[in-house]
């Protein structure tokens, strides 16, 4: 257990989190859906391509996932550092 009365250790645990949050929307947002489009583009998934489907389904489908992970993942965190809500 981290120590409670570590506000810096939080915060920058927070930011680690955050940081690693936005470069995996990024890779699906923009990774996937624009700078991979063509070599996605041969693989097909519900009539269309991949790339097409990261472009219009993919990055909200991870930008959905990764909003459920964080909250998850600041619960564990704010039990580590004793800022849960009980």
């Amino acid at each position: 257990m981290q120590n409670e009365n570590d506000p810096s250790g939080y915060w920058r645990a927070n930011v680690r989190l955050i940081l690693i949050c936005l470069v995996f929307w990024a890779l699906c947002s923009y990774g996937c859906a624009i700078l991979l489009r063509p070599l996605l583009s041969g693989i097909a998934v519900g009539g269309t391509d991949l790339g097409f489907w990261f472009a219009q389904q993919g990055s909200i489908a991870s930008f959905i996932v990764l909003t459920f992970f964080y909250a998850w993942r600041m619960n564990k965190l704010d039990k580590q550092y004793g800022l849960d809500e009980e």
